[in-house]
């Protein structure tokens, strides 16, 4: 990109100048298309920041207020105080699963909701596994009685490390709503209740992350994006431009002095 090309007119006519300047507005266009897509996905992340936000400053629902049918999109991130039963002998250990910077269960057990046919798979919280002997499940209380839970609307809890097959048994990686729906002949809603209060000494942590949308990160992959079409515009410029030109000149100027000492 040095080569020195004589007149700046000879210069558009070399087919390497239109190679480099072919390339460098395909490297420019695109890095620049994706600086801008990355600002469009964070603008998006506001919008449903702004959303989730104002969802969470709605009044609490209780079973009464939810929508009829299955589709609960309307509610997510909703604050909830639901009554229902708990199903008993379906409790499950979704292994792998940290908080407060430990290692232990997410505690999930399906809440059948009182003057409803569904059923809401409710995240009750997390406890620490026996790390000396991993089968081993801690005790939950899950009462037969009526119970009222109390959380926000939330996605099904969120999955991990995929693995092939369908997993069995209380301790799982993952849930799979539509495998478990078959499992377990439930009608599981497609939402889930993330418990935020329970009961003194149940044992159960909840101290749930806030939802995060990764926003930021949306913002340093656009700078990157933007910094190297820059990069790339300035390149082009300095060497297929700025520099042939300033060479140019510096030539003509040697050559006068060539001719003409008394001439600086």
């Amino acid at each position: 990109m040095n080569d020195y090309l004589p007149p700046t007119t000879n210069r558009f006519k070399n087919p390497r100048f239109w190679l480099l300047t072919a390339a460098a507005v395909l490297v420019f266009g695109t890095t620049f298309s994706l600086g801008q897509w990355q600002l469009r996905r964070a603008a998006q992340k506001v919008a449903l920041q702004t959303a989730v936000q104002t969802q969470e400053q709605l009044p609490t629902l209780e079973n009464v207020g939810l929508p009829s049918g299955k589709d609960m999109s309307g509610v997510l991130h909703r604050k909830v105080t639901l009554e229902g039963t708990w199903v008993q002998g379906q409790t499950l250990f979704l292994d792998n699963r940290p908080m407060s910077e430990k290692v232990g269960f997410w505690v999930v057990t399906p809440l059948r909701l009182v003057g409803r046919d569904e059923v809401l798979l409710v995240q009750r919280g997390w406890v620490p596994r026996d790390f000396t002997n991993r089968i081993r499940l801690p005790e939950i209380a899950s009462p037969t009685g009526l119970v009222s839970v109390t959380g926000r609307i939330a996605p099904p809890p969120s999955k991990l490390y995929e693995f092939k097959g369908v997993e069995t048994g209380p301790i799982r990686q993952n849930v799979d709503m539509s495998a478990l729906r078959l499992e377990s002949g439930l009608p599981l809603l497609d939402v889930a209740l993330l418990q935020t209060q329970g009961k003194a000494g149940d044992g159960l942590l909840r101290e749930w992350a806030a939802p995060n949308l990764g926003v930021e990160r949306h913002y340093g992959y656009a700078f990157q994006w933007f910094s190297l079409a820059a990069l790339v515009l300035g390149l082009y410029l300095w060497f297929q431009l700025i520099n042939p030109l300033r060479l140019n000149r510096l030539q003509r100027r040697l050559k006068l002095q060539r001719n003409d000492p008394t001439n600086v």
